[in-house]
């Protein structure tokens, strides 16, 4: 049995824990989410394996652009990405990864992408399904009335990443424009 290799990577805004198998990155998520548990048996049952503590080539470069992106110095990811969930997460993933850096779109604009403009709920829980957080910039997904809505990272490290994409103004520069 080929394990996934999991190892856990401190970030300015969080830990994250990295996983690989066969050299694609299945598992970039928040350590400590809610969800963390069924994420995880979600990934081991349709691989059929079990996780491993370890590292691996692709986990490590994982590492060096997660790094240059908390620098400011990377805007896209060249990782190879393994999505394990349904055929409908998989599609919501697969938009999510076109949602450029510095933009925000909303839910209802991810079901317009996806052709069914009331698949609003079904989109907002593959949203929150999603494994592989930053590569697949599910933070860059907001409300229709602009507010932050949910978020495995929690809120304030949503907040952080779109502060620092730039898609978001700080609260501060928000009051500064009224004056």
């Amino acid at each position: 049995m080929i394990p996934v290799y999991i190892k856990r990577f401190k970030t300015p805004v969080g830990e994250l824990t990295l996983g690989s198998y066969q050299n694609k990155l299945c598992l970039c998520d928040w350590t400590y989410r809610k969800m963390r548990t069924t994420i995880d048996n979600r990934i081991k049952l349709g691989l059929n394996t079990e996780f491993s503590e370890g590292t691996s080539p692709v986990i490590e470069e994982a590492i060096v652009q997660l790094n240059a992106y908390f620098k400011n110095q990377c805007q896209t990811f060249s990782i190879p990405l393994l999505l394990i969930g349904t055929h409908f997460q998989r599609s919501v993933w697969e938009v999510l990864i076109q949602v450029p850096f510095g933009k925000t779109y909303s839910y209802l604009n991810l079901s317009k992408k996806l052709g069914n403009e009331k698949a609003i709920r079904a989109v907002a829980s593959a949203n929150g399904a999603n494994a592989i957080s930053i590569f697949i910039p599910c933070h860059r997904i907001i409300g229709s009335n602009g507010n932050l809505v949910g978020y495995a990272g929690g809120l304030a490290a949503k907040m952080k990443l779109l502060e620092l994409e730039n898609a978001i103004q700080k609260p501060k520069d928000l009051f500064s424009e009224l004056n």
